[in-house]
């Protein structure tokens, strides 16, 4: 049986000594020095206030009727814009330091943008309202829109999406990738904060639901679990290094509806009211109102031995 290590004061001050000569040189792994950037536990705390706008009432932590509606809100918006502010703020000045820029007034720009994000709620709500019509619309298991915002994790996905795009388009560093992760995290389902998603849009069950950057989907999309909407391959410059940017994801039209586990792959474009069915490979374009399918897998069924057989 191997002996336990034990440290003496001499062998634990040698390893703190190697741990940190680890962090000489590092850049991003380290948040040595770093009290200009975002703190990810500020960040989950501002989505979860957010939502109890986009749904007030709906966690229970305040107790909203329609006499006192007017003061929680203007609560929640108050305590909003003062963290949310905070944290761009920090995005701006890490972009900053990592740009060796001097001339940007980051509060400033912090500001406008948080004020733009809350002057876009009541979009956003609009169209929340949609993608929980189209979530009770679409599966039958569904018994009231109550259920779906309180327990559908499709909603929380598409919620933190449709806030984490509002800041993605308006180049706010770091923030929109960790609010879409957090959401990754929680429900299984990963949507980057630059796709363009439209109206009426459902993720039925979703665990495994993958959509890229630069996927585009339109009005009235119903994908099912396991769906990814990626790139196909990377351009790669002279050195080998991966060139970023450039459409490189489906574009999904309207009324299309992807069954499980398809993958759909590159710049492609599935054409309006197509249906692709499950375990489907699509890397070419698919014309609209067409369906897409997988032959069937030829299936061996044996009968299941029960007993042991008698030795004659």
């Amino acid at each position: 049986m191997a002996k336990k290590k034990r440290f003496t004061n001499g062998t634990f001050e040698r390893l703190i000594d190697e741990i940190t000569e680890t962090y000489k040189g590092d850049s991003g792994i380290n948040f040595i020095d770093a009290a200009n950037l975002p703190v990810r536990g500020q960040i989950v705390e501002v989505l979860e206030l957010l939502f109890e706008v986009l749904f007030p009432g709906h966690t229970g932590n305040k107790a909203v009727t329609r006499s006192n509606i007017r003061y929680v809100i203007g609560d929640l918006l108050s305590q909003i814009h003062v963290q949310l502010v905070e944290q761009i703020n920090r995005a701006y000045e890490y972009q900053c330091r990592i740009n060796n820029c001097r001339r940007c007034n980051c509060r400033m720009m912090a500001e406008k943008v948080a004020g733009e994000l809350l002057a876009q709620l009541p979009w956003i709500r609009e169209r929340l309202k949609g993608d929980v019509r189209a979530a009770y619309d679409g599966d039958p298991a569904a018994k009231s829109y109550e259920e779906i915002v309180m327990s559908y994790p499709c909603l929380m996905a598409i919620g933190t999406y449709r806030i984490a795009h509002e800041l993605w388009v308006r180049q706010v560093p770091l923030i929109p990738r960790i609010m879409s992760e957090c959401a990754h995290a929680r429900t299984g389902i990963d949507i980057h904060p630059g796709a363009t998603i439209g109206a009426n849009f459902f993720i039925d069950h979703g665990t495994g639901v993958v959509i890229g950057e630069t996927t585009i989907i339109g009005n009235n999309v119903k994908i099912y679990q396991g769906t990814t909407l990626g790139a196909l391959s990377f351009r790669r410059d002279e050195r080998g290094r991966i060139i970023k940017g450039g459409k490189r994801h489906p574009t999904i039209e309207d009324d299309v509806t992807i069954y499980a586990e398809a993958t759909i792959l590159g710049d492609v474009t599935v054409g309006k009211g197509a249906v692709i069915g499950g375990n489907t490979w699509i890397k070419e374009s698919v014309p609209p109102g067409m369906t897409v399918w997988s032959p069937q897998p030829d299936l061996v069924y044996r009968k299941r031995e029960t007993g042991r057989k008698k030795k004659g």
